[in-house]
């Protein structure tokens, strides 16, 4: 009945499939090989769906795949141990080896080079003034 469901939304105009709740790789198999539209795999933690990884769902056609909550989940995880640790002990010392330093989160967000691309931007408008 999904495969059945799923491609009237493809007729209907579709142009991928969130096949959700899928307990095996028989399952994605049946509907990348019923419908010509790429089919989506929601693994998130917890569900329904077990952990398949990238390359299992790449074997029967899943073109996409999301992890929605799998940060999420860790960064809670992380920040439970962290108050807990500042519960028990008064204080963050114990647990700051397990934190991002302000110089690693400017590396992954670029900071530095977006500086300097406003300070170029700011000198550009300072010129035609």
């Amino acid at each position: 009945a999904a495969l059945d469901r799923a491609g009237a939304c493809v007729e209907a105009g579709a142009d991928a499939i969130f096949a959700e709740a899928v307990t095996d790789l028989d399952t994605y198999a049946a509907f990348t090989d019923t419908l010509q539209v790429p089919v989506l795999a929601n693994i998130t933690e917890f569900g329904k769906t077990p952990l398949f990884s990238v390359e299992e769902l790449a074997s029967v056609g899943v073109a996409m795949v999301l992890y929605p909550l799998s940060a999420f989940r860790a960064m809670n995880k992380a920040a439970e141990s962290v108050y807990e640790a500042i519960r028990k002990d008064g204080h963050q010392r114990n647990v700051v080896d397990l934190m991002q330093t302000r110089e690693e989160l400017y590396e992954r967000i670029g900071y530095h080079e977006f500086e300097q691309h406003l300070d170029s931007l700011f000198r550009k408008g300072a010129e035609n003034t």
